[in-house]
């Protein structure tokens, strides 16, 4: 099968043919259809978080496909020919107090699909039948994609926040997590104000409905949200501790901050004293659950949400990723359509690798 494997943080993603995987125990086998790009994903290549992923490795989590296969024991209810989404959260136990009260994103023992899972940038991949996801009739698996990570993460992110009607919520940064996190927001009843230093996503973002825009380059954000009151909550999903610092400095009093991106640089400066007399909240919010999936699905099919995406190829992930880093990605979410043979791309000579 193809599949885009690093060998080095330093060295390009390389497209090439690999063994297709065989599911082990309460694992089922899926045929990728669609995956699409998330920061993580460059983050985790490059080797860029103070957690690094053993090579060689796929990326990828957030592939959707078809079972072909199960392995064996338990299938927990799935069935060969079933659509399913493989997320981050691609193992957890069961057993610990966090699976139990159902937060299992924060299971120690978990394994994350492309990091330490091989992911779904390939044309098959394995996953554990209990946390794969049902994806329903009617939702496109090329929106799917997006939703599965993107959708579900800033979908519990406003969860955290607890962002309701009369509130006003902050997004800052528009790109493929920010541009759901506003329609999710949207959904609340919130009145919404988004920040970002691109034009196109602020655009992106005036067509899905934000009641105001800040363009971070040229206006300061700080003093911008302060102005219409200060923000109730503010959701960063922007990857620049910058922009975590200004989000916390745009709070009302009362207000919250919750973390979503990673920036590879791991730090932000807190101040302490106007947190406390404030009475501010900085929370961390990781993927959502399987439940969250399920309802991110369930609201897409019901019409409430759109992706902005656009699809390329497989052999173009180096070239995509680069359009990411420098914000030149025709559409805020990049999906990888995998076909059997690429009808157009850069393609590359293909060699064989033993993947772990």
């Amino acid at each position: 099968m193809r599949a885009a494997v690093v060998h080095s943080f330093e060295s390009p993603i390389a497209v090439e043919e690999v063994p297709i995987p065989e599911p082990g125990p309460e694992q089922v086998l899926v045929r990728i259809e669609t995956a699409g790009l998330c920061h993580t994903d460059i983050h985790a290549a490059r080797g860029e978080w103070p957690v690094q992923p053993t090579l060689p490795f796929i990326p990828g989590h957030e592939g959707v496909g078809i079972i072909e296969r199960f392995g064996t024991g338990n299938a927990h209810g799935l069935h060969v020919g079933d659509r399913v989404a493989m997320p981050w959260l691609g193992y957890a136990c069961g057993d610990c107090g966090y699976c139990n009260s159902g937060r299992e994103t924060l299971c120690a023992s978990q394994l994350n699909t492309g990091f330490s899972i091989n992911g779904g940038f390939a044309e098959y991949a394995v996953g554990y039948a209990r946390h794969v996801v049902r994806v329903p009739d009617g939702v496109d698996p090329a929106d799917a994609a997006p939703l599965t990570c993107a959708g579900v993460t800033t979908y519990k992110a406003v969860k955290e926040s607890g962002a309701r009607a009369a509130d006003l919520v902050a997004i800052v940064g528009c790109g493929g997590l920010g541009h759901m996190s506003l329609q999710y927001a949207r959904i609340t009843g919130a009145e919404t104000v988004v920040v970002d230093t691109n034009p196109e996503r602020l655009e992106s973002a005036r067509m899905l409905g934000a009641d105001h825009l800040v363009h971070a380059g040229e206006q300061d954000p700080v003093a911008a949200i302060q102005a219409l009151g200060g923000a109730t909550a503010s959701i960063v999903t922007a990857v620049n501790p910058v922009a975590f610092e200004q989000a916390l400095a745009s709070l009302a009093r009362g207000g919250t901050l919750v973390c979503v991106g990673l920036p590879a640089e791991n730090a932000m400066r807190l101040p302490i004293f106007e947190t406390v007399l404030g009475g501010l909240t900085v929370k961390g919010s990781i993927v959502g659950t399987h439940r969250d999936l399920e309802e991110v699905f369930d609201l897409h099919r019901r019409g409430r949400t759109r992706v902005l995406k656009h699809e390329v190829l497989l052999e173009d992930i180096n070239d995509a990723v680069e359009h990411v880093l420098h914000g030149t990605a025709p559409a805020p979410r990049t999906v990888f359509r995998l076909q059997p043979t690429p009808s157009w791309g850069f393609g590359a000579a293909a060699t064989t690798t033993t993947i772990a």
